[in-house]
């Protein structure tokens, strides 16, 4: 490795102090006589230190690049601005404590959501948008410079603003339980009563619950989790609520195979959890459907597709009715991650690993020519599709960080929401057209929310716990948090914790 001097460095007219400060170099730190005649000469206030040899002070981690403009980057080194040094770069499997690229950067990463907790701790009061804030709102409505439903929007969106975290009181009957096992993800009903939820056993394994939120309220914040008897020892791939003998009587999960049991989707009535259903509601059709290696799944809505479901294979969409049994069956060129059913038009949409966005005609017997009936393109695998209400746009998100709004008439992009963060995980998309908003929750496990209106990202909140690739939150947001009297919230799950934002 040759070591070059820093820019700017001046060489000194004695020479033989130079040639002095060289062999105490190869006294003191025998690692350097194998780079022979290499030099390294980084100025008098700087030092070439390896982490490994002759000193226990640690490196600082306010920056993670090898520094400024008059510091050269030195492969296989790391210079720590603040001690005025270079540190040398460990493979990492062999040290108790390497210093990596990915360390540094994790511990940067960190010590930022650290200090946006602090920030969002003491600042009790947050702006949205630049110049918008609750008396420039009411002025601006006065002097009739805001409509109302620009009035309504802005004013929602002060209040997303301004939402505090609260840690919930989860009750249960197995409290040692709720201590160990960590939430994978949560999913709340149409009526956001209920969350249906997936927990990673301490054991191995998954195991489902619901919890009511009948309960949550301010100041306690109080909810019960329900529970039950089921146990999975299969990854649980999709999951969404179906609406079988009433609305979200089951819920609709896709299990991955393993060994020789092969992949399935199980309908899992509500009712079998206990106290979950109302008062009088006769049990749940429990029936599990072979389908092997199902990446995603959807319920639909539409009367000309009742009681069927789509389960999104390795090139290939299975449309399942639940009652008579009968399949139908689309080839694709590319694994379907996402989907979701049109309720006013005869149409699934489909989200591919290719980044192809497509709607299958569910009125088509066969794959002929016109089966496609809509095609956007992403320049990434698509892990989540949602339809807005008019099912006149679509939204799409994707594994590079890209979330886009399309016309489906036009087949053009509308607008785009930006800072998501995504590299290749598997991430849902959550779109609220009551309230105008956009939530995602990205790989760096920061919470984003965008006004759908225009785009404007109106938050991010940090994680309540150390980023984690194992530990991204799963969030819900309603405008009914408890149901039809119930508040405007998120809540957001992330280890063994649930966290209420409430206005």
């Amino acid at each position: 490795m040759n070591l070059l001097p820093a820019p700017g460095a001046e060489m000194s007219e004695s020479n033989w102090q130079s040639r002095r400060h060289e062999r105490r170099n190869h006294r003191q730190y025998p690692w350097f006589r194998q780079h022979g005649s290499n030099r390294c000469n980084t100025g008098p206030q700087q030092r070439l230190q390896d982490s490994g040899h002759g000193d226990d002070e640690a490196p600082s981690t306010s920056s993670s690049t090898a520094g400024s403009s008059s510091v050269p980057d030195l492969p296989g080194y790391y210079f720590d601005p603040e001690k005025n040094r270079y540190f040398r770069l460990l493979p990492g499997h062999n040290n108790c404590n390497p210093l990596t690229k990915e360390g540094l950067r994790h511990k940067e990463m960190e010590s930022k959501r650290l200090q946006l907790l602090e920030e969002e701790d003491k600042q009790r009061k947050k702006i949205a948008r630049m110049g918008c804030n609750a008396s420039s709102l009411l002025q601006k409505n006065k002097l009739g410079f805001l409509n109302v439903t620009s009035y309504c929007r802005l004013a929602h969106e002060l209040r997303l603003s301004c939402m505090q975290r609260q840690k919930v009181q989860i009750q249960s009957s197995d409290p040692s339980a709720l201590a160990s096992d960590r939430f994978n993800l949560i999913l709340a009903d149409t009526n956001s009563d209920r969350l249906f939820t997936v927990n990673d056993v301490k054991v191995g394994g998954s195991k489902y619950g619901i919890i009511s939120l009948r309960g949550l309220r301010p100041p306690t914040f109080r909810v019960h989790m329900h529970e039950n008897l089921y146990f999975t020892n299969r990854k649980v791939n999709s999951v969404c609520w179906a609406s079988l003998n009433h609305l979200d009587s089951h819920v609709l999960l896709c299990l991955m195979g393993i060994a020789e049991t092969p992949g399935c989707a199980t309908l899992l009535p509500a009712s079998l959890f206990v106290s979950s259903h109302p008062a009088g509601d006769r049990p749940g059709m429990l029936c599990s459907f072979r389908i092997p290696g199902a990446w995603s799944c959807a319920w639909s809505l539409n009367i000309q597709a009742n009681n069927c479901f789509s389960t999104g294979l390795s090139r290939r969409v299975l449309v399942t009715n639940v009652v008579t049994g009968h399949r139908q069956s689309f080839g694709t060129s590319s694994d379907v991650l996402a989907q979701q059913f049109a309720v006013l038009a005869p149409l699934l949409f489909n989200g591919c690993r290719s980044g192809e966005v497509f709607a299958i005609d569910l009125r088509c017997r066969n794959q002929g020519k016109d089966w496609k009936a809509t095609r956007l393109f992403h320049d990434s695998a698509v892990t989540s599709v949602q339809i807005l209400q008019e099912e006149q746009s679509l939204m799409a998100s994707d594994m590079a960080g890209t979330i886009k709004l399309w016309d489906l008439r036009t087949t053009k992009c509308l607008r785009q929401y930006e800072g998501h963060v995504n590299e290749y995980a598997h991430l849902p998309l959550h779109v609220h057209e009551e309230e105008g908003i956009v939530v995602a929750v990205g790989q760096d496990c920061y919470t984003r929310i965008w006004s759908l209106h225009d785009g404007h990202l109106l938050r991010t909140i940090p994680s309540p716990h150390p980023t984690s690739k194992a530990d991204i939150p799963s969030v819900a947001f309603s405008a009914r948090l408890g149901g039809f009297r119930g508040a405007p919230g998120l809540l957001m799950a992330v280890q063994q914790d649930l966290y209420c934002f409430s206005y």
